[in-house]
């Protein structure tokens, strides 16, 4: 019964650390999608470039002392040209910091979506 207790408590935490990994990455995503981009107006706009940047945040969870960071790598890469299509794509990184070293991570979550210059 213990081992049962102790192993179910261990995968609700972990779930709770992936969710809000799953967040972050998906902040980044919206973040990304809510540039402007339209390549037929004059002048272009186009403030969603094809670039690559890192973000550390802390992890919504509740856990006494320390915050919990983790670290969102945010992508954007164009797919096409004829329409205009890019990728955004967030790899959020965490540890688990619980857990003894071997079994502590680290976890990545990763969204990925794509988005044309209409959108």
């Amino acid at each position: 019964m213990i081992y049962a207790y102790v192993g179910a408590n261990d995968r609700a935490e972990w779930s709770a650390y992936s969710l809000a990994a799953q967040s972050l990455a998906m902040q980044g995503i919206e973040q990304a999608r809510a540039a402007q981009w339209d390549p037929e107006s004059w002048p272009v706009i186009d403030k969603l470039p094809v670039t690559n940047y890192t973000r550390v945040e802390k992890l919504d969870v509740l856990v006494s002392g320390t915050p919990v960071l983790a670290t969102n790598y945010v992508s954007i890469s164009t797919i096409a040209t004829s329409p205009q299509i890019r990728q955004l794509r967030a790899d959020c990184v965490w540890m688990l910091v619980s857990r003894y070293h071997d079994a502590a991570g680290p976890f990545t979550n990763t969204a990925v979506t794509f988005r044309a210059s209409d959108q």
